[in-house]
């Protein structure tokens, strides 16, 4: 055993040096990796440690505020998300220096009013026109962050939409949105790679994590968001994905979703979130140490109902309830129960009221009663979208497998209700109608048991005794 420093000497340690770090410059070295742990996390990094788990160096960071005298560049900086984080940064932060981006800049709609009130707040902000996706726009962006306010923080709120169902996504719409969101996060990924940040918040959403019909491209983009945040986090780098659910103030993405759309975000838990919520659950996550947190405002008695995507069911207080069907109670006998027996007649009624309550649930109707069942699903305002989600809800009151075209093929309730009873009650030939069906039934239970052995009727006796 020795000490290199003694062996070697200071000026022995410099020559080393002076070969070692031409080679590491030239790629013919590596260092050896780094994984690094925010101190609040510190027990954790020491058990890491001891259990021999690492590779390389582990690294204790400590978390940092952001300075008054540093920069922040907001991507989609003139948008509405965009503007209330940066008066948010400033009036609550004490952030003095801003540059604001989007891909009209300073024509973007308010950008002049936004700056002048945040000039009246104290701050200095640059608004820029800028692409996010556009690598050398970025960077020339970035390099003209002055040195007397060196960039330290970064937030990128910049993304776009084109929904669409799977068998209407093309390369051009999946571009559209990866472009805006994936794009600029790798770039300015790579760009600041040598900044000392003490923030790098991507605004990610919670169609990644939950799945949102015609939102298959959306949600991939803001997945890989979540995902970028991790791997910066294991290189060492800050980094926070933020999947926010709805904010209350319209956006530029949400401000065109019609009451049907927000209706059916609210039957699956999702509630509107007021700006001062939001901006308040930023600064929660700017004190945690997580890669993903997903700001949301969930409705739990949506929760407790079991309506909602698996993946939030663990946030019900109680044991999620089974939605009932045409209004009978989730204790009830089943759909299968309520058919057995019934006329051909009384099924299809029976399956229109149901196909006429889910219609009604989601188009926002008050009851079935207020849905004609000889009326189109196009002239009653089905569209895409919606129809995949009355699909949805007749799986799970049916649990039958039923396709995405179903809307389009059975072009209206009374002709989907006709459908679902060949699928789940079909009539055998020769079949008996009405009380002979029941009469039916008896003879055969009647001719199962006579053929019993006394070993079956035993068994059958006891298991009927022990559920009594």
């Amino acid at each position: 055993a020795f000490d290199l420093i003694e062996a070697a000497g200071a000026d022995g340690v410099a020559e080393l040096f002076a070969v070692l770090m031409p080679l590491f410059a030239a790629g013919a070295l590596n260092p050896v990796p780094v994984r690094s742990f925010d101190v609040r996390r510190a027990p954790e990094a020491f058990r890491f440690m001891s259990q021999a788990r690492h590779v390389g160096k582990l690294v204790l960071r400590m978390p940092r505020a952001l300075e008054a005298d540093g920069t922040v560049l907001i991507t989609g900086g003139t948008g509405t998300l965009g503007a209330l984080v940066a008066r948010h940064l400033v009036t609550e932060h004490g952030v003095r220096s801003l540059v604001l981006t989007s891909r009209r800049g300073p024509e973007a709609p308010g950008a002049d009013a936004l700056v002048a009130e945040l000039a009246a707040l104290g701050a200095r902000v640059r608004v820029e026109a800028c692409d996010a996706a556009d690598r050398d726009a970025l960077a020339a962006v970035i390099d003209r962050v002055p040195a007397t306010a060196p960039l330290t923080g970064v937030v990128h709120a910049a993304g776009v939409l084109d929904d669409g169902l799977i068998e209407t996504m093309d390369t051009d719409r999946l571009e559209r949105v990866l472009r805006a969101k994936v794009d600029g996060a790798v770039h300015l990924h790579e760009l600041t790679a040598d900044h000392d940040l003490a923030a790098f918040v991507l605004f990610s959403s919670l169609a990644g994590l939950l799945g949102s019909a015609g939102q298959a491209n959306y949600a991939a983009a803001n997945t890989f968001l979540d995902a970028l945040a991790q791997d910066r986090r294991a290189r060492g780098l800050t980094a926070t994905s933020l999947a926010w659910g709805l904010w209350a103030e319209a956006s530029g993405l949400t401000g065109e979703l019609a009451e049907a759309d927000l209706a059916r975000m609210a039957r699956g838990g999702i509630m509107p979130m007021a700006s001062d919520l939001g901006l308040a659950l930023f600064d929660t996550a700017r004190g945690t140490d997580e890669a993903l947190l997903a700001p949301v405002r969930i409705d739990s008695g949506v929760l407790q109902a079991g309506l909602v995507a698996p993946i939030l069911r663990g946030l019900a207080r109680g044991p999620a309830r089974r939605a009932a069907s045409a209004g009978t109670a989730a204790t009830g006998p089943s759909l299968d129960q309520r058919l057995a027996g019934l006329s051909a007649a009384d099924q299809e009624e029976l399956l229109l009221d149901l196909v006429l309550a889910d219609v009604a649930a989601v188009l926002g109707h008050g009851s079935g009663g207020a849905v004609d069942p000889d009326r189109a699903f196009r002239d009653l305002g089905f569209d895409s979208l919606t129809a995949v989600e009355l699909r949805n809800r007749l799986t799970a009151d049916t649990g039958l497998r039923l396709p995405a075209t179903l809307v389009f093929d059975h072009p209206s309730p009374g002709e989907l209700a006709r459908r679902l009873r060949e699928e789940l009650a079909p009539e055998p030939v020769g079949a008996p109608d009405g009380n002979d069906a029941v009469e039916a039934l008896a003879d055969t239970a009647v001719a199962s048991i006579a053929a019993m052995d006394t070993d079956d009727l035993i068994r059958l006796a006891l298991d009927g005794s022990e559920e009594s």
